[in-house]
């Protein structure tokens, strides 16, 4: 998203991807309103909105068998009042190919960094891996955006705040037929969470565990862990036989952290490469882009001359600061407050405070789904398009 932006604005730009596409299954796949609404400024929404999607409009959740309204959407003030479920790959390729449409604009695949070049002090460049070797690329702007395993903060020796998290997370898919209900819904009983994401053919599955124990879960042995998914929805009995193997598992280790600086001269960390999110609400892809909008909105007209300064540098971090951390800190509450309570419990569980809130009063639905789908300081597009076009 940076990359095009700054792209569409004349800047020169080159991503480097160390994979040959952007084919990766069980990654962040929730578009949210905030972000969508950066697609209307764009003028790509229409165009964006003919990928395949599926329209989350409410999310609801079932605690101890009782069943009740989280959020409720339709009452944004955006464009489009609902979160859009579409793979990551589809999202990506679709930036490249709007970056594409300007002469600026680069993608280089399977090309991984390794190391950073660094002159007086600054960040210059850096070494990359290619299939037809190892070379270096320069840049008045090297930018992070590499994720929370991020080898460019590990480079540049940037200090990581642990954060914490009480929970992981096993993801799977399982198939959805035409009769299912439609919403997706999240389960709470007795030390179990499974959260159900409607991919229209199948479900995305998300079981919360505590913190390290997917090895404990894998001894007790797939029959035990089918049947803990049938305890919470009834309704897959007859499809946790999917669930072949562990291979059709996959593990998400929970990270919830941020880097006390997130730049040196030359260099910039955005997205999880400077804070690592919680997967709760799904709202890591929309606060990296959210970063990525206020780095160019800041960045853009001076990389058109040069460098920036390390003073515009930390313009970023100060103006999205703010959003992280009241973000993080929201994620650690549940985390703490709802999480580590459930998944300690072994007694069943009741509909308690907030959500009887919630399940009572539809107006204070409003107040997840905006958290949810707008956030915290949304940004705006302001960097103006140049028209050079291809």
């Amino acid at each position: 998203m940076l990359g095009f932006l700054l792209a569409r604005a004349g800047v020169e730009v080159l991503v480097l991807e160390k994979h040959a596409d952007f084919l990766r299954d069980f990654r962040g796949d929730t578009i949210h309103p905030s972000t969508l609404e950066l697609m209307y400024e764009l003028g790509l929404l229409e165009e964006f909105l003919k990928r395949p999607h599926q329209e989350v409009r409410e999310l609801g959740g079932q605690v101890g068998g009782k069943s009740f309204l989280l959020a409720d959407f339709s009452h944004l003030p955006t464009h489009c009042r609902f979160v859009a479920l579409m793979p990551q790959w589809d999202f990506l390729n679709f930036l490249v190919e709007q970056g594409r449409r300007h002469p600026g604009f680069r993608v280089e695949m399977q090309a991984e960094v390794t190391g950073l070049i660094e002159e007086n002090g600054r960040v210059t460049g850096v070494q990359i891996k290619t299939p037809q070797g190892a070379r270096e690329v320069r840049a008045d702007l090297i930018v992070g955006a590499d994720g929370r395993h991020s080898v460019i903060r590990a480079r540049a020796g940037l200090q990581v705040i642990d954060l914490h998290a009480p929970m992981d997370v096993m993801w799977m898919r399982l198939s959805r037929r035409p009769d299912d209900h439609g919403q997706t819904f999240g389960y709470i009983d007795r030390g179990t969470i499974l959260v159900m994401l409607n991919r229209d053919d199948y479900w995305q599955c998300a079981f919360v565990i505590p913190k390290g124990a997917a090895e404990e879960v894998r001894a007790r042995g797939l029959p035990a862990f089918r049947e803990q998914i049938v305890n919470l929805a009834p309704f897959l009995r007859d499809r946790v036989e999917e669930l072949r193997d562990w291979k059709d598992v996959s593990l998400l280790t929970v990270a919830v952290d941020r880097l006390s600086r997130w730049s040196r001269p030359g260099l910039l960390c955005i997205g999880d490469a400077a804070h690592a999110m919680s997967p709760i609400g799904g709202v890591g892809i929309n606060l990296a882009i959210q970063d990525a909008v206020a780095a160019a909105n800041i960045l853009g007209s001076t990389l058109l001359q040069g460098a920036p300064s390390e003073r515009q540098l930390r313009a970023v971090q100060e103006r999205r600061m703010f959003p992280t951390r009241a973000t993080q800190r929201l994620q650690i509450l549940i985390q703490n407050r709802v999480i580590r309570r459930v998944l300690g419990s072994t007694e069943p569980l009741t509909l308690g405070f907030p959500f009887t809130l919630f399940a009572r009063y539809p107006w204070a639905r409003r107040i997840p789904a905006r958290v949810l789908g707008v956030g915290f300081r949304p940004e705006h597009i302001k960097l103006p398009e140049r028209i050079e076009r291809r």
